[in-house]
């Protein structure tokens, strides 16, 4: 018994005829006819009855139909799960990081994965939030730590690492610091520092922004939360950060609420859910890392 055998039987059970089952598995319906017959003469048994218009299912046939699928999915499987291998034992994988980005719990899921599979080429790369996104849609990057404003990007599966809010955050003696809270109206009457458009924190200012038909001055950019605090420190403009952000620089900066943005910033892990199994791999070893961290 074969399982080419078994997929013809198949084929034939559900078409409930020759010619169509013929053309179903791309063989001549004679080589159909002949591989049946061969099963049938190996089991002692028809398992079809050929005298009407229809084939149908003997009672041997409809017993053995059930086992006969079971075959075949368990043959699949086998199939499935060597690639699986295959794809964990050599291949490459490409991640994106969004940059700036001070979060180490990603270098611990890729030093984790390497080490358990040391043949998986894996590559860096650095890019503004969007850029890796579409980068992920386009299959050019496997997975990406992005900021975004939506929990899930269309198309992709992804895992909020970080939800919280903007700040704004000022030198002591700047007079947001003075008043200690602020809104987007107040906010963007001053000059600011910010993330490149792209990010997913700028997203968030600047939609929030258009939603009020504000205009704000972003009189500088940097793509480091570092850069943007020491420019900030300096008087030079207003800081728009994350929560986490300013508070690695309370010892200069004074946090301010803005009690109009309520939208959130994410950080996420954003992949295509194709079935590859080093990326399955890869985002295990991401969230085990990021829930140690």
């Amino acid at each position: 018994m074969e399982l080419r055998q078994l997929e013809y039987f198949v084929a034939v059970a559900e078409e409930r005829n020759f010619t169509r089952a013929a053309e179903r598995v791309h063989i001549s319906q004679s080589g159909v006819s002949a591989q049946i017959r061969q099963l049938e003469r190996e089991l002692g048994a028809e398992l079809f009855d050929r005298s009407g218009r229809a084939v149908t299912l003997t009672v041997a046939g409809k017993a053995a139909l059930d086992p006969a699928r079971a075959a075949l999915a368990a043959a699949g499987a086998v199939g499935q799960a060597v690639d699986e291998v295959t794809h964990l034992v050599r291949g490459r994988l490409t991640v994106g990081m969004v940059v700036g980005c001070t979060i180490t719990a990603l270098f611990d899921a890729l030093a984790t994965f390497h080490r358990a599979h040391p043949a998986v080429e894996v590559s860096l790369v650095e890019g503004n939030s969007g850029r890796l996104v579409a980068d992920v849609h386009d299959g050019s990057v496997d997975l990406a730590l992005v900021g975004t404003s939506t929990t899930t990007p269309d198309g992709l599966d992804a895992w909020t690492i970080i939800d919280e809010r903007l700040v704004a955050a000022v030198p002591a003696g700047h007079p947001l610091a003075v008043a200690r809270r602020t809104t987007l109206t107040e906010l963007v009457a001053h000059p600011l520092v910010c993330m490149p458009a792209g990010t997913g924190l700028r997203t968030v200012f600047d939609q929030a922004c258009a939603a009020r038909s504000l205009r704000p001055t972003i009189a500088l950019e940097a793509s480091a939360a570092d850069a943007i605090a020491a420019l900030a420190g300096r008087g030079l403009a207003v800081a728009v950060l994350s929560e986490s952000m300013a508070g690695h620089y309370a010892d200069r900066l004074v946090t301010v609420p803005i009690d109009d943005l309520d939208t959130p910033a994410l950080l996420s892990l954003v992949w295509k859910n194709d079935h590859n199994p080093a990326v399955r791999r890869l985002v295990t070893c991401c969230r085990q890392a990021f829930a140690g961290g």
